[in-house]
């Protein structure tokens, strides 16, 4: 199971940057995608979540009407537009998959390494 994780950067606030995710080695379809961030001295959260089979989809009030998450089952890879970035967004950005559908860490089986995203106000 691979999980590549790409996108971050440096970006101003107000800025966006879309992630993207690249998954092999699994069913797609059979799992729900998630990504996750942390930020130092923080815990691990979940920021989008989605069922790559239903389409539906999972966003903390923290950016909701920021992030949007979106699923392209042909490519077998996950995007998250991040729009009206905030400082307060800066964080390792995980993608991860899970069968269980939630979008809780501890859900989560198969973990990406981290893209680091840094807005600066």
């Amino acid at each position: 199971v691979q999980l590549q994780a790409s996108g971050g950067g440096l970006v101003q606030a107000g800025g966006s940057l879309r992630l993207s995710c690249a998954a092999s080695g699994f069913s797609f379809e059979d799992y729900a995608i998630g990504w996750f961030r942390q930020a130092p001295g923080k815990e691990r959260e979940g920021v989008s979540c989605i069922g790559t089979s239903t389409g539906s989809t999972y966003y903390p009030d923290s950016v909701k009407g920021r992030f949007t998450i979106s699923s392209d089952n042909a490519k077998n890879t996950v995007y998250l537009q991040m729009n009206s970035l905030k400082p307060e967004d800066t964080a390792v950005y995980y993608c991860a998959a899970s069968d269980l559908y939630g979008c809780q860490a501890w859900e989560y089986e198969y973990w990406g390494q981290g893209t680091l995203v840094t807005v600066s106000s």
